[in-house]
């Protein structure tokens, strides 16, 4: 998952559009509704991920800055050796090469001459200058100090020693207005660090704050080093050089990026807009050289590396690059004064200019005029470098102000609790960084100290320990802001209590009025808006507020895209396309559905009344009641759909009883007498309506036409299918007695002409003569009925004719079958038969047939309940087809 951390590549998406997959063809819906779905968990997990790293890398950049800027006051405070050797001496390959020894000091009483090359110190070899440097430069009066030199003279290698004397105080040629000065230049990186990591802390996702910070640590890197190098311990070495040479030779890239896009890019960056990222890849092509110092802890193998390449080179790529990076810097900061579109812009950027110009030209104008004269310009007269360096402070003083004052860079925490808030609450913060700073120099100290073989691994592990501070820091840190806000800042205390508790209140509304009134009330409690609107979508697309005199809005649009990408409380003035004007609207939060990231509804609040901004606490608190409602609108949403689903199911439930009663209604109410022949029926739906179907006709002279039709399927559409059935035999039910072949083709004719392809319907079709007790009969596709005869045989009336509705062609043959006295008919379904036990076993003909036998001398309406519960008993599961069955006895 790639995080862009600085929303450099916030781009609206849509997922309507069908994406390319492979081979230039479209993702198929299915797919593309997947990839939704992956990006839209992406959605929520990536701020995450991109808060952790940016607090991640400030917090490392932070300690790096500090410990940097700690560790050159602490060295420039004691620039001068304790120890005095006596020796001048110039760093050729591998030697240092000496061009002067002091008359009467250790170096002459120990033997050294000019030009004589030292080659190892106390038995290391000088491949760079460390040797000398932890053994002279470091070391205490009284030490003695091995020598291997070549001698000048006759090239001989000889080992000489040398005890280190005491350092006589020498007067300084300062004044008291010098030293006063040079106390105050000492300290000059005090102000550039404070104000580039609390702007950098307080705007961690903002791509300005990292530029000032990186600028600022150029220019606290810009002081001397090398002077000092002799006297770093040899653990802290390596990560001095790295910071510095990193930072440094990336300052003109910083330089110009940051003020060619503050506040907003100038002209000039807009002309050229690529400029910035090839400084800044040119000025990254030195980085290996800092990545090398700091692995060597010297920097005699890259000034080797420089002094192998040619001048002319090194210095137009040199000169070309910092004049580019500062001299465009400056033109693009006073270009962007001038191209202000109002008066209020040019009065933010008119501290920002001036502060940089008189703070940062002087200097600038030194350093290039003295490397046209290749002088360093700390050789010159004090004051000539003294009061550019001075002014220097002018830099970071007028970007507080401005900050403070102006706004410059948004940061309303510092406007809403003023310095005071910075001391108190930020105060604990810096405490740890400062905490973590001193335990990494004391492990550091202890370690190289305790294993002065393994000198190197003390930095890491200072470092590592400072780190673990720092984040359990953090942890104590939540816990302590609550009692300090209670203590200090009562209303930013307040205002959180109750935007805390309002995200526990949403969680029981239940109506999206009832929600919207808890919001607006809370809100308007908590942070005193000139007012606070809620929208919400709707099903026709729209976001709508329940206030007049705020207008729907499109969910479709550009703003309402980008609201729902980023998922985060924004200034409006920030979002492009807003389009509310009036009322001015200053704070937009989203509420999003995070697994479809789709806006749900806007809450949108006006200046606050007391004319201060929103503070990144305060779109924090407003993000969270957010999502509490984004999760009380989904459960609203899914209890509207609910009860829309109860009230849909109950109007069903309430049409099928309707069907239900009717369908009863079409079964028998009656029975045509007979004097021979006592018959009963009962159909027991599996649902509330069937395609099960038994009927009585009375046909007249004596004569009952009995019916048992099975339509294919259950449910509503078979008993649809079984209404339609009994209204065509009871229409043509006179051509039963004369002809009832052509009564069903007549029946199959309708029934094939007015059902689908696949609809049929298996039936029995008889009629009893009850004058002669004889039954005539077609069966067409139908279970045999059974004619149980009073001698306890059996015999099966067998199908005559295909089902109906079926085929259009229809061809019935008609049986005929005497009946005796205690003969049992009975007619069925398949239910009965095809009814399963757990055990999967049918309950079957025999059965059937066995529980008819017991109970035979029962009369038909009993023999009917009978033969049921039997079934019923045997398959006492959900019952999965319809059970019909006709009983019919001859007396």
């Amino acid at each position: 998952m790639v995080i862009d951390i600085f929303g450099l590549a916030r781009q609206p998406r849509c997922f309507l559009s069908r994406s390319p997959g492979k081979n230039g063809q479209k993702m198929p819906l299915v797919q593309e509704s997947r990839q939704a779905q992956v990006e839209a968990r992406t959605a929520v997990i990536a701020p995450k991920v991109r808060r952790f790293l940016l607090l991640s890398l400030a917090v490392l950049f932070g300690i790096a800055t500090v410990l940097y800027t700690v560790l050159w006051i602490h060295y420039i405070q004691s620039a001068t050796p304790d120890a005095f050797l006596g020796i001048d001496a110039e760093y050729v390959g591998d030697a240092l090469v000496i061009t002067r020894v002091d008359p009467n000091s250790p170096a002459e009483q120990a033997g050294l001459h000019a030009r004589d090359r030292i080659v190892a110190v106390n038995g290391r070899a000088l491949s760079t200058q460390n040797p000398f440097y932890d053994a002279v430069s470091r070391g205490r009066p009284g030490d003695r100090v091995l020598f291997e030199i070549q001698n000048a003279g006759t090239g001989d290698f000889l080992n000489v020693g040398a005890v280190l004397e005491p350092r006589l105080n020498q007067s300084s040629a300062f004044t008291s207005a010098q030293r006063i000065a040079a106390q105050l230049i000492n300290y000059y990186q005090i102000p550039f660090a404070v104000v580039a990591l609390a702007v950098l802390f307080l705007r961690r996702d903002s791509l300005h704050a990292w530029l000032l910070a990186f600028l600022f640590a150029g220019c606290i890197t810009g002081s001397p080093l090398a002077s000092l190098l002799p006297l770093v311990h040899p653990a802290l070495r390596g990560f001095m050089l790295a910071f510095m040479l990193a930072f440094y030779v990336l300052f003109p890239a910083f330089f110009y990026w940051f003020f060619a896009t503050f506040p907003v890019p100038s002209p000039l960056d807009r002309r050229l807009p690529r400029l910035k990222y090839d400084l800044f890849i040119l000025g990254c092509l030195t980085l290996p050289a800092a990545i090398w110092a700091g692995i060597a802890a010297s920097l005699d193998p890259v000034s080797a590396f420089m002094r192998s390449l040619p001048h002319a080179l090194v210095a137009v790529l040199g000169y070309g690059y910092a004049l580019s990076g500062f001299g465009l810097g400056l033109v693009s900061l006073i270009w962007n004064l001038f191209a202000a579109s109002d008066e209020a812009a040019r009065r933010k950027m008119r501290v920002v200019v001036w502060g940089n110009v008189i703070g940062f030209g002087p200097l600038f104008l030194l350093v290039f005029s003295a490397s046209l004269w290749s002088r360093s310009p700390w050789s010159l007269p004090f004051w000539i470098w003294g009061v550019p360096v001075l002014l220097l402070g002018l830099m970071p003083l007028s970007f507080a102000y401005a900050v403070v004052k102006h706004r410059v860079l948004e940061i309303p925490v510092l406007l809403r609790r003023s310095a005071r808030y910075l001391l108190v609450q930020r105060g604990f913060l810096s405490i740890i960084l400062l905490l973590a700073v001193l335990a990494t120099l004391l492990l550091a100290s202890w370690f190289s100290r305790k294993y002065p073989a393994q000198s190197r691994l003390a930095l890491p592990l200072g470092t590592g320990f400072g780190v673990l501070l720092v984040v359990s820091g953090t942890q104590l840190h939540g816990r302590v802001r609550q009692q300090l806000d209670r203590a200090f800042f009562r209303s930013a205390y307040d205002a959180r209590v109750v935007l805390e508790d309002l995200a526990a209140k949403t969680r029981s509304t239940t109506t999206r009025e009832e929600l919207d009134g808890l919001l607006r009330q809370q809100i308007d409690q908590a942070l005193h808006p000139q007012f606070t609107t809620l929208y919400l979508a709707s099903n026709d697309g729209l976001l709508k507020s329940r206030r007049a005199e705020f207008p729907p809005l499109s969910c479709d649009s550009e703003f309402a895209r980008e609201l729902a990408d980023r998922a985060e409380a924004r200034d409006a003035e920030s979002l492009d396309h807003f389009p509310l004007a009036a009322p001015k609207p200053e704070c937009v939060v989203p509420i999003v559905a995070p697994e479809q990231n789709r806006l749900q509804g806007l809450m949108i609040l006006g200046p606050r009344l007391s004319e201060e901004p929103y503070s990144r606490e305060d779109k924090r608190l407003l993000l969270s009641v957010a999502m509490q409602a984004s999760t009380v609108l989904r459960s609203i949403g899914l209890a509207e759909t609910i009860a829309d689903r109860i009230e849909a199911d109950r109007r069903v439930a309430q049409e099928i009883e309707i069907a239900r009663q009717v369908q009863r209604k079409l079964l028998p109410q009656s029975l045509p007498r007979l004097t021979t022949f006592d018959y009963a029926g009962e159909c027991r739906q599996a649902r509330a309506v069937g395609g099960d179907y038994y009927d009585f006709l009375d046909l007249g002279e004596g004569k009952v036409g009995f019916v048992l039709a099975d339509v294919a399927g259950k449910g509503m559409s078979a008993a649809l299918l079984m209404a339609n059935l009994q209204a065509n035999l009871r229409s043509q039910s006179a051509l039963a007695v004369r002809e009832l072949s052509q009564l069903l083709q007549s029946v199959n004719r309708l029934f094939f002409e007015n059902t689908e392809e696949n609809r049929y319907a298996t039936a029995f079709v008889a009629v009893y003569d009850d004058q002669v007790r004889r039954l005539t009969y077609a069966n067409c596709g139908h279970n045999p009925p059974l004619l149980l005869c009073a001698d306890d045989s059996i015999q099966h009336l067998e199908s005559t004719a295909t089902v109906l509705g079926l085929f259009k062609n229809f061809e019935c043959g008609i049986e005929t079958v005497q009946l005796h006295r205690d003969d049992l008919l009975v007619l069925y379904t398949d239910g009965v038969t095809e009814a399963a036990s757990f055990d999967g076993e049918e309950f079957g003909e025999s059965r059937m047939v066995a529980s008819l036998r017991a109970d035979r001398t029962l009369a038909a309406g009993q023999l009917v309940e009978q033969l049921i519960q039997a079934v019923v008993e045997f398959s006492p599961g959900e019952q999965g087809d319809d059970i019909t069955v006709v009983v019919g006895k001859v007396s």
